[in-house]
């Protein structure tokens, strides 16, 4: 006698967990692409000093709804172009206007 074959409860596409960050909108010049700067707090190899290092994401903004100073939510996507491998997710915190 053979066992029934049974269809596996399991999703057909994997969910991947998507990489997200939080940054700051430094430039908002080109049309529907946001350059974010994100800091992270490292410890000193030698002097066991924490310090921060900044790294710079090349953001998708389809709406163009974020502007210069603006606290962002960055999510990992697939490569858009050559420097875009990031989709602008939400505003988090919009950056005060001075005049």
């Amino acid at each position: 006698m053979t066992a029934p074959q049974t269809q596996s409860t399991a999703p057909a596409e994997k969910e991947r967990r998507q990489n997200t960050k939080v940054g700051v909108v430094i430039s908002d010049k080109m049309e529907k692409t946001r350059t974010i700067a994100v800091q992270r707090s490292v410890r000193h190899p030698f002097y066991k000093k924490i310090i921060r290092r900044t790294s710079t994401f090349h953001a998708h903004d389809e709406k163009n709804v974020s502007k210069a100073g603006d606290t962002v939510k960055i999510v990992e996507t697939r490569p858009l172009s050559k420097l875009k491998r990031w989709r602008l997710v939400e505003v988090l915190n919009k950056a005060k206007v001075t005049e």
